[in-house]
């Protein structure tokens, strides 16, 4: 069988940092077919370093030689143009986080997957994680904790000198200089710490365990100054009576990161502690049920969904733990939390698509 031909369309610091080495290691699979990002010299170098047979700035001259396999990690206010454009020009496609910057976006983008009959798959790690994995499973083993009442998320990751665009992301490679604008500019982001972090939170706690969020009440703080909150804190209505709060904040660089989700329902409830590898269970008619899995388990990383769009792509049967539909959820409530930060006030969410893909 002939191999995948792979296109990059948005090749920055976080694709060249950790989808590229992941994608390297399926060279059976894959060919590096194009790539494309703003910058000649750059742009040259990851073509020469990385083996790819086309290169451009321009990402319809890049497609124009045709796809099977697309990663879409340009800025976010751009992901709806590109991955539209792979899918017409017939990839399956692997969006970065946020999805998009509307929930109109979203939906569209799934759409166009369900009728085109591509698969799409957002850039959720923590989705990923065998501990992850184990949590949703003993969730069903263990009856889970009937319809969400109430939900508390907690987040904390080193992104001050990003967002505050004095510094890079701590865990971005220095192989290509980190495009400033692309965090800190609304335009381009979307947002701040809400976009570029609590989106990975959101992403996660909705995958747990289903829940709708009608309308977001948000502030936003910028200590460090800049165009983009540097920490934000949100209380969510959800279908059917349910509340939430989620706070995210900007940690110093040397810090460890947090994200909790603590879920209470009907019948039970659960937390779920990244930073310290833990899930802890409770229902009224079995109690306590503890899980501490091995050191750095919740630490995260992002080569679940790269492996997965490969896979999908060749027909292997594998789970897609960040479909569209998932990310255009988060889409919808982080447009809700952006629209209250700017008119201070209660704002309903946007309904989204519910396709499979």
């Amino acid at each position: 069988m002939s191999k995948l031909r792979l296109v990059v369309i948005g090749a920055g610091s976080w694709a060249v940092s950790s989808h590229l080495p992941q994608l390297e290691r399926r060279r059976d699979a894959i060919e590096m077919w194009g790539v494309c990002r703003q910058g000649a010299d750059q742009l040259e170098q990851i073509r020469s370093d990385w083996g790819f047979v086309h290169a451009s700035e321009d990402y319809r001259e890049v497609l124009r030689h045709g796809a099977d396999i697309a990663v879409i990690a340009s800025p976010t206010s751009l992901h709806y143009e590109h991955a539209r454009a792979a899918m017409d020009a017939g990839a399956h496609v692997l969006v970065e986080k946020p999805f998009t910057t509307s929930t109109a976006q979203a939906t569209a983008l799934v759409e166009q997957a369900s009728r085109l009959n591509r698969h799409l798959v957002v850039s959720y790690g923590f989705n990923y994680l065998p501990m992850v994995a184990e949590t949703r499973r003993r969730l069903v083993e263990l009856g889970g904790i009937g319809p969400v009442e109430q939900i508390v998320i907690l987040m904390s990751s080193g992104t001050r000198e990003l967002l505050a665009g004095t510094g890079a992301y701590v865990r971005a490679s220095a192989y290509t200089k980190p495009e400033t604008d692309t965090w800190t500019d609304p335009v381009l982001s979307g947002g701040g710490y809400a976009q570029a972090q609590l989106t990975h939170a959101l992403a996660l706690a909705q995958w747990l365990q289903g829940f709708r969020v009608t309308a977001v009440t948000a502030l936003g703080a910028r200590p460090l100054g800049g165009r983009v909150e540097q920490h934000a804190v949100a209380i969510l209505e959800l279908f059917d009576g349910g509340i939430a709060t989620i706070s995210g904040a900007s940690a110093h660089q040397a810090a460890v990161d947090q994200l909790q989700i603590r879920m209470v329902g009907r019948d039970g409830q659960f937390e779920l502690e990244m930073e310290h590898d833990l899930f802890r269970f409770f229902r009224t008619d079995i109690g306590d049920a503890t899980i501490r899995f091995e050191t750095g388990s919740g630490r995260y990383e992002c080569d679940g969904p790269p492996h997965t769009l490969v896979d999908l792509a060749l027909g292997i049967p594998t789970e897609n733990c960040s479909p569209g539909r998932l990310g255009a959820a988060t889409v919808s409530t982080l447009e809700a939390l952006y629209r209250s930060l700017a008119s201070g006030t209660r704002e309903p969410t946007e309904d989204w698509n519910h396709h499979d893909r």
